[in-house]
């Protein structure tokens, strides 16, 4: 591995044992062996790199709920949401670090240009996943105003299940009892 690949591994585990606000620049060139100026050279800051490592953790995430709606794909949109929603609330339970950490680096993005860029790109390009999970297409097929729209309803969702699997575990809801709300939203409490 190179020494920024290592560097984003060590970020990776530490992400895992310490956190993302705990984790020292002087821990993670200690983990991968490197010295504390190569943080800088290849990733720009301490946080660039902890904010990289987050984003490839969410990755994990993402592909993990890709195969859940990749097995629903024939399925309507109602039952690929669930699947969605579902495969999410499991990586949460599995993984609740990724979860913190993810919170982390948005509200260092308030203060911070670069992470709040590089946050902003990578959700656009969920809005767009999200649509294309959503419509039952790929992303090359979403515009820009069904990702805007369709794709931020459905970004909006799983953000906001997001933080309440983290504050409240044990009161989220379900992607049954999720997709069923939507439907009373939709066409009323007997649609």
């Amino acid at each position: 591995m190179s020494q920024r690949e290592d560097l984003l591994a060590a970020a990776r585990k530490l992400l895992v044992e310490k956190g993302y606000d705990r984790t020292t620049a002087r821990d993670l060139a200690a983990a991968a062996g490197a010295h504390l100026g190569s943080i800088g050279y290849h990733f720009g800051s301490k946080d660039d790199l902890m904010t990289a490592a987050t984003l490839q953790a969410q990755g994990e995430w993402g592909a993990l709920v890709d195969r859940a709606v990749e097995s629903a794909a024939a399925s309507r949109p109602d039952q690929r949401l669930r699947a969605c929603l579902d495969a999410l609330i499991e990586a949460v339970a599995d993984q609740p670090e990724i979860l913190v950490a993810s919170c982390q680096a948005m509200a260092k993005a308030a203060l911070d240009p670069s992470i709040r860029g590089t946050l902003a790109e990578v959700h656009g390009g969920a809005r767009s996943d999200f649509a294309a999970l959503a419509l039952g297409v790929t992303r090359e097929e979403v515009d820009d105003a069904q990702a805007r729209s369709l794709g931020s309803l459905v970004h909006a969702i799983v953000i906001g299940i997001s933080m309440q699997l983290m504050l409240d575990p044990e009161s989220a809801p379900t992607g049954d009892e999720l997709v069923a709300a939507l439907r009373v939203l939709a066409v009323g409490p007997e649609g």
